[in-house]
């Protein structure tokens, strides 16, 4: 529909976006994705990833197709969504620390606790910061800013604040369903 907004997913790699994506998807809402990665033991349920939002410095004039679904954008890449749409973006944060062991793990480094990733976690701050003030600065996108490790202790209140930013008609129920606590493997604390 023409009114619509184009629901975005977003955070740092690693961060929990999948996992929003699944519960939207559990909700009602459509999900787009290419299933070009395949899931792994990484994200066992999924990535939730289109390949072609890598590309969309190049060519973001399909996002009007995608009124009303869920695409997953990392947030490095949001500063090239169209300016002629209306956004409604969830935008998941997660402990840096947490991060950096997931994606270590991930790439089979191992998890060590001192692993010289101050400069990382510093980069990885101010690019959350700037990113989040530029999206709060834009009149054509509302902002939901998601806790990971609180969605993952409230399902339920975390459907229902999505549900309501949203605009309502989601099953909650089925979202806080999709939420699986077993999946949260890197936890710092």
């Amino acid at each position: 529909m023409k009114n619509e907004p184009v629901i975005i997913v977003s955070g740092l790699p690693r961060s929990g976006t999948s996992l929003v994506m699944q519960m939207l998807e559990q909700g009602g809402v459509e999900a787009v994705t290419d299933n070009v990665r395949k899931p792994d033991k990484d994200n066992p349920r999924g990535y939730y990833e289109l390949q072609k939002t890598l590309s969309l410095e190049e060519d973001n004039s399909w996002l009007h197709e995608m009124r009303g679904k869920a695409v997953k954008v990392v947030s490095p890449l949001l500063y090239d969504l169209l300016f002629s749409e209306k956004f409604k973006v969830l935008f998941v944060q997660r402990d840096i620390r947490e991060i950096l062991a997931s994606q270590a793990a991930m790439l089979g480094e191992g998890i060590e606790e001192e692993r010289g990733d101050d400069e990382m976690a510093a980069a990885f701050s101010k690019h959350l910061a700037m990113v989040l003030d530029w999206l709060h600065r834009q009149s054509n996108m509302e902002v939901l800013t998601i806790n990971y490790k609180g969605l993952i202790a409230a399902p339920e209140e975390g459907a229902g604040i999505m549900n309501e930013f949203l605009g309502g008609g989601l099953d909650e129920a089925a979202m806080a369903r999709a939420v699986d606590p077993t999946l949260y493997r890197r936890r710092l604390s």
